[in-house]
């Protein structure tokens, strides 16, 4: 599997466990298709960035202006989770890799404003984690 194609399934497993409560297994197997086996990738992108989920969410809370972490859509803080997880425990992934996986995730998951607003708010944790 492409990496680009666990994101993917990655953003949505990460949405079903926000939004319905299912634990990590069942998202991950709800996400991938019939005969199709669970990539490491994918695997270590969804269990490290719920792993990791209090560090992650309080640094995105920390990089917000004039927006209540609540607000964020379903999609844009799933996007916003795994990249911030990829810039902070995958060392070895260019942060310009995921900036842009991050910001094409969110144009094509996302609403309207959601890849300028990935975008903004990575631009902001970045400086700080550098």
């Amino acid at each position: 599997m492409k990496r680009r194609i666990a994101r993917e399934k990655a953003l949505q497993s990460l949405f079903q466990i926000d939004v319905s409560g299912l634990d990590r297994d069942e998202a991950i197997g709800h996400v991938l298709e019939e005969g199709e086996e669970r990539d490491s990738f994918l695997v270590q992108l969804v269990e490290g960035t719920l792993d990791h989920l209090e560090e992650i969410d309080a640094l995105i809370k920390k990089h917000l202006e004039n927006w209540s972490f609540d607000r964020i859509g379903n999609v844009d803080r799933a996007v916003l989770r795994i990249a911030v997880f990829e810039m902070i425990h995958m060392e070895e992934i260019p942060k310009n890799v995921t900036f842009n996986e991050a910001i094409d995730l969110a144009k094509t998951f996302g609403g309207d404003e959601s890849g300028r607003f990935v975008n903004a708010v990575l631009s902001k944790i970045s400086k700080t984690i550098q």
